[in-house]
């Protein structure tokens, strides 16, 4: 039995798996709890999330992986051995080949380390690839056309902003201000207003269940509980969309100026086409509400999320998995 080939989106927020044949075999946060005595590995994925701010001292649930890259590259290597390992791909002959996508401006060091956490975690011939490119793939564009198209691909820990034609990226720009600022934003404002401290957990259901970032689209309320920063006391109090939309207003300002500079460096030509076609939100950030109607507004374009936006990284590695043969002929993007 021959080994599989996977692909994987390692991103900060979540790890997702396409092996050959199989499609998404594995979708699970990237957070190692472990017992910080001892150093074992107690639990990884949603088990280990569920421990996020709930734990006893010995116990620390980490997430390895920060702003787009290796953080903790011994509890990385631990958490891809297990998800590795759960995929079932290893076969009698070889090593799984293994194509991981990595924002683009990581630097050659942070390139190494993600191959090397991958080649010790059981892999085979590591291959990189640009996210925005396998995110695009993912969303059914056709990039190897000679005509521009642009993906915004807001991530846990980047958001990647590229225009791609011929199979490339042209422009790219890729900052670390995503999902996890997003929250940590929301936070500091609840702190701040309201002399409240929420964990991360409570921070981030504010943002999927009551969000907004465009004025008006949304009238919803949440009830959240925390701990009164004077009393230090549990306390419980209401907090409305518009709230939400004030304490975004930073980050999304950030994504908005990123996307403008690409497309203010992207050929005539192509922003053409960029016009006709619009631009294509992807990953769990394109799920904030109203962003799609903030960016058409902010960039004079239309913008659209893709479907499944959250699983088009993983869905791109897939398709260019079938073509593996080819990507390996061709120069290696990262070297």
């Amino acid at each position: 039995m021959l080994s599989k080939d996977i692909g994987i989106d390692l991103g900060t927020a979540n790890v997702l798996i396409h092996v050959k044949g199989r499609g998404v075999i594995i979708n699970e946060p990237s957070v190692v709890a472990i017992d910080n005595e001892t150093k074992k590995v107690l639990k990884v994925g949603e088990e280990a999330r569920q421990m996020v701010g709930r734990t006893p001292g010995n116990i620390i649930a980490i997430r390895p992986l920060k702003d787009g890259v290796i953080a903790d590259f011994e509890i990385t290597e631990m958490m891809l051995k297990y998800f590795i390992s759960k995929a079932k791909v290893k076969g009698f002959i070889g090593k799984p080949r293994i194509l991981i996508c990595a924002p683009t401006n990581i630097t050659s060091v942070e390139q190494k380390a993600i191959k090397e956490a991958a080649q010790k975690s059981g892999g085979g011939e590591i291959i990189l690839e640009q996210e925005p490119k396998a995110a695009a793939i993912g969303a059914g564009l056709d990039i190897f056309q000679p005509s521009g198209n642009m993906v915004i691909d807001i991530g846990g820990g980047t958001t990647d902003v590229a225009v791609l034609s011929m199979g490339d990226v042209v422009t790219a720009s890729s900052i670390k201000m995503a999902g996890d600022k997003f929250d940590q934003a929301i936070m500091s404002y609840v702190k701040k207003k309201y002399n409240m401290l929420i964990g991360e957990r409570t921070a981030e259901d504010l943002k999927i269940n009551i969000g907004t970032v465009y004025k008006g689209s949304r009238h919803d309320k949440m009830d959240i509980r925390g701990r009164d920063l004077v009393t230090g006391l549990p306390v419980s109090i209401s907090i409305e969309s518009d709230n939400v939309r004030e304490a975004l207003q930073g980050p999304i300002s950030t994504i908005v100026s990123a996307a403008k500079s690409v497309l203010e460096q992207t050929p005539p030509e192509l922003s053409a086409d960029i016009i006709d076609k619009g631009v294509i939100l992807t990953g769990g950030g394109a799920y904030l509400h109203g962003l799609d109607l903030l960016l058409s507004d902010e960039l004079k374009v239309p913008v659209l999320v893709a479907e499944d936006a959250m699983s088009c990284v993983v869905k791109g590695t897939g398709l260019m998995l079938e073509n593996i043969d080819k990507v390996l002929k061709k120069k290696r993007l990262f070297g």
